[in-house]
């Protein structure tokens, strides 16, 4: 068609993103608004924008605070780092001599083994979370970080540099997806979800994302001052032949790899020692955050009866307000027989001198 294929996939890509879009916004339902038999809730009045905005900035500083959030964020720094340095892996594949097709084959079997183990690692961390309450998500995040190290060195420094090996490194990529894609399922939006207010949530999501996203855009840098600085990495001179070309791609292949494994495996190292910290502070933020949470849901229920009460309290209300009225009805009845019985006793206490004069006179 005379277009760039990635000109194609980006658009692409773009309209998929736009229709996901639009069936979020038709039909997609928050959950703290809709009522258990299905009907929507009626909100209290909205707050002023400045009012929500000091608020937000408030529990932000709040869960900064949070030693977990903390160590979290400080991970996730250092473990979007390798993430943002696989960029380079299209370039070292196709230095090695593999075809354009070839590599996107590659990198589509990566990408779907890590779609696979986020999956596996979002189920075996609800499962380890189960009997091990306080640390089987750290532990299999550890696992995860853990085996990207010798992974890596695999891929990139083991294997030959001949695309004639285009079945092992599909293998090894796909083995390499289905074990480092375990983190964020299995342990970093669980605990979030765990130390982090409700109402708060995205807010504190996003301000994590921009912490991980800033610092990790300086890896792709990375990653070139050292291929080309530190390993040997060497451009193709101008005036050079086809084969000229071609041995020296092969030539650059090694030091581009090493320049990877370098921006992933110190990084992820890191990454897998400092998720070591949770051990000590998960147990105790987790548990002050449902005391929190169960504080502020007894709050929110009491201005939700504030602003409009129930039916149930209504009928409470009526019920109340009957059974005074039959109560008042009550002590008029007891006030009413109370006199006719004062009456009685005057009536009484009248014929008892004259039941006594005739008496004496017979």
């Amino acid at each position: 068609m005379g277009i760039a294929g990635w000109r194609i996939s980006f658009h692409l890509v773009g309209f998929i993103s736009v229709v996901v879009g639009i069936l979020v916004r038709l039909f997609a339902k928050d959950p703290r608004f809709i009522e258990n038999y299905g009907n929507v809730k009626e909100q209290p009045p909205q707050k002023p924008f400045r009012e929500e905005v000091r608020e937000l900035l408030k529990e932000a500083r709040a869960v900064v605070k949070v030693p977990s959030f903390q160590i979290l964020v400080a991970q996730g720094v250092s473990g979007s780092f390798p993430w943002s340095s696989l960029s380079f892996t299209p370039m070292w594949l196709e230095l090695i001599g593999f075809s354009h097709k070839t590599t996107a084959l590659l990198l589509t079997l990566f990408n779907v083994a890590l779609s696979i183990g986020g999956l596996f690692g979002g189920k075996m961390g609800d499962v380890l979370a189960k009997h091990f309450p306080n640390s089987g998500r750290i532990i299999l995040s550890q696992i995860s970080s853990g085996s990207a190290i010798p992974l890596a060195a695999i891929l990139l420094l083991g294997l030959p540099d001949d695309p004639s090996t285009a079945a092992i490194h599909g293998l090894v990529l796909f083995i390499m997806g289905l074990t480092i894609s375990w983190n964020g399922p299995a342990t970093n939006n669980p605990i979030f979800a765990e130390i982090v207010p409700e109402r708060a949530r995205t807010s504190i999501y996003a301000l994590d994302r921009s912490f991980e996203s800033i610092l990790a855009s300086f890896a792709p840098p990375v990653v070139g001052i050292l291929a080309q600085h530190v390993y040997g990495f060497k451009p193709i001179p101008k005036d050079s032949t086809g084969s000229q070309e071609i041995e020296t791609d092969r030539e650059n292949a090694a030091p581009l790899a090493k320049a990877l494994y370098t921006a992933i495996g110190i990084p992820i190292t890191i990454c897998c020692f400092i998720y070591s910290f949770l051990y000590c502070t998960y147990p105790r933020d987790r548990d002050r955050a449902k005391m929190d949470a169960l504080i502020d849901t007894e709050l929110q229920r009491i201005d939700e009866i504030d602003y409009h009460p129930s039916n149930e309290e209504n009928d409470k209300l009526q019920y109340f307000s009957e059974s005074d009225e039959l109560h008042k009805k009550e002590l008029t009845t007891i006030d009413i027989d109370y006199k006719v019985d004062e009456r009685l006793d005057n009536d009484e206490k009248r014929l008892l001198p004259d039941q006594l004069l005739s008496s004496e006179l017979c």
